[in-house]
């Protein structure tokens, strides 16, 4: 029975039985973990509330070989990012985040940059009045360390070179009318909004943070979804949340 011990994130959780859970956590040595917590769920559970979804934590498991979950012997809280989990928006920007890790990662496939970038994610969204900025910031990394880095100097499809009128985004990069209308699966951009992207991908994390999206902030969330959901051949599940919260919340500077 091997022990592992490593800084980790829960990124994912379910109910399994009366009082056991299965957390996904994504650690910073072994990259996406599931485990079984258990009695996880009792009043008096030794856990005591640390498996909170965007907890950062240190996690003890055993690994018996015998299964794919490990067993969870403790996940001790580091910072539990409460602020993230306090405000819908970042709720749901932050789920759009630790969905990408969760869904574009093998069973512990060590990525310690994507790692890295998850943590300095969350830390951004607990503080941060521009979710979605810190979103697009993170999608565009998160493709670029996981080798999926979307190529936006010509068409992916017939190899063009860039630019040319009425681009998208597909799966790969950019591609041109002619291409996107022969595969149909490819996200509508606009000459500014790609050209904010190759900015964005060019700058410093903090820089990225700053740097204002104003109306391209939308249409950048949804390009980048389109992108995540192309690679995993499914839609994500968070950006119906956000459309919901998004009719009850109104932006900031906007009137309710």
């Amino acid at each position: 029975m091997a022990l592992g011990k490593s800084a980790a994130v829960v990124i994912g959780s379910f109910n399994l039985g009366e009082s056991d859970r299965v957390v996904t956590f994504y650690s910073r040595d072994f990259g996406k973990v599931r485990g079984v917590a258990k009695a996880s769920r009792r009043l008096r559970s030794r856990f005591a509330g640390a498996l909170q979804l965007f907890t950062l934590g240190e996690l003890v498991f055993f690994d018996t070989g015998r299964s794919e979950l490990v067993r969870v012997d403790h996940f001790d809280v580091v910072r539990p990012f409460e602020a993230v989990r306090s405000d819908l928006r970042r709720l749901g920007h932050a789920a759009w985040i630790v969905e990408c890790v969760s869904r574009l990662t093998a069973e512990q496939d060590r990525h310690a940059g994507l790692y890295g970038l998850l943590v300095r994610g969350l830390r951004a969204m607990e503080v941060t009045d521009r979710p979605g900025t810190v979103a697009v910031a993170f999608g565009l990394r998160c493709l670029d360390t996981l080798g999926y880095r979307p190529r936006l100097d010509r068409c992916t499809g017939c190899g063009r070179r860039y630019p040319f009128p009425r681009p998208a985004l597909g799966a790969d990069g950019v591609v041109c009318a002619t291409c996107a209308g022969a595969t149909g699966g490819a996200y509508p951009m606009t000459a500014s909004a790609v050209a904010v992207l190759e900015r964005l991908r060019g700058l410093a994390w903090d820089d990225a943070l700053a740097l204002p999206l104003g109306s391209h902030e939308g249409a950048l969330t949804e390009a980048l979804d389109f992108v995540v959901s192309s690679l995993i051949g499914q839609p994500t599940r968070s950006p119906k949340f956000l459309r919901e919260v998004s009719r009850f919340t109104p932006v900031a500077g906007e009137r309710p």
